[in-house]
């Protein structure tokens, strides 16, 4: 290897660290590059996981005009489109990016849905209705299960059909344990707006955390729909391979046990936490349970 290779070579690894160390500083819901992941992809999930979890900081600069905002964003879309050209300056994390979407051959259409999200959370506060709020959907989580797919070679029509569903149930279902996190610190309300007001709900019932019967009922559609989407995608993670179908087990168990959580809760904007039991119980479900068990679960819920 020449010195200029091997130069490259070190520029490389030392961007896929960088954001495996970001990627394992950050408190999410769901594991991000975990140790289920088979090790030669953990790297590039790390690069995605790098790239959206920085633009979707930009976003929430709270203290910034939206004009700033969304010109960082702008900004990151051209860093983005010269990555997929092969050409990724300096910054680690699309030096990562450009080598995981070389190496995949991972679609830049999906990246480019990441960044719409992104742009519809600095200048979109409420959504008319539930359509709006799964469009949503489409752009800021869909684009995460389909780049796995790609990474994993898995990509194929039906199983990105199912990963859609279980990623919009996942995201759905975000937003419910947020309700008051995204109105208090960014004024967002991602309930539908139309079903709000047939059932006399406003914005200042969300600023009051009122949690009357009505705002129950309008808590318990949602709950229905990520029940629905749940069970339509779930055959997914009993299709996929060894870990990645395991990853997906626990992450789809550890969904539904939330569901469940939510539906008996008092407080809707209280957000539920999982248990040391709920952890052993969703470990034991993924590695000896089948979708009828996990149907049954989302139908108690």
């Amino acid at each position: 290897m020449n010195r200029l290779a091997r130069h490259d070579h070190q520029l490389v690894e030392d961007a896929y660290s960088y954001c495996l160390s970001l990627a394992r500083s950050h408190y999410e819901n769901f594991p991000v590059a975990s140790r289920l992941i088979p090790a030669a992809l953990r790297r590039p999930v790390a690069a995605i996981y790098a790239f959206a979890r920085s633009a979707d900081d930009f976003a929430d600069e709270g203290k910034l005009a939206a004009e700033v905002r969304l010109a960082k964003l702008a900004t990151w879309e051209e860093k983005l489109q010269q990555a997929c050209l092969g050409e990724h300056g300096d910054d680690p994390i699309f030096i990562a990016l450009q080598d995981s979407i070389a190496t995949y051959s991972l679609p830049n259409s999906l990246f480019i849905d990441l960044l719409t999200a992104f742009r519809m959370d600095v200048i979109k506060k409420h959504y008319e209705d539930f359509t709006g709020i799964l469009d949503y959907c489409r752009f800021s989580a869909n684009p995460i299960g389909r780049l796995l797919l790609h990474l994993y070679g898995q990509a194929t029509e039906d199983k990105l059909r199912q990963s859609d569903a279980v990623c919009s149930a996942l995201q759905l279902l975000n937003f419910l344990q947020d309700i008051r996190q995204d109105y208090q610190e960014n004024g967002r309300i991602y309930l539908p707006g139309d079903e709000m007001a047939q059932l006399g709900i406003n914005e200042q019932d969300i600023a009051r955390e009122c949690s009357g019967s009505a705002m129950k009922k309008l808590i318990h559609r949602q709950l229905a729909r990520i029940s629905t989407l749940l069970q339509q995608g779930a055959p997914l993670a009993w299709q996929l391979p060894g870990r990645l179908g395991l990853e997906l087990r626990l992450t789809i168990f550890g969904a539904t046990r939330i569901l469940q959580k939510l539906a008996a809760a008092s407080n809707p904007y209280t957000r539920p936490r999982l248990s040391r039991t709920d952890y052993l119980r969703i470990s034991w479900q993924s590695l000896f349970s089948s979708t009828t068990t996990l149907n049954k679960l989302i139908t108690r819920a």
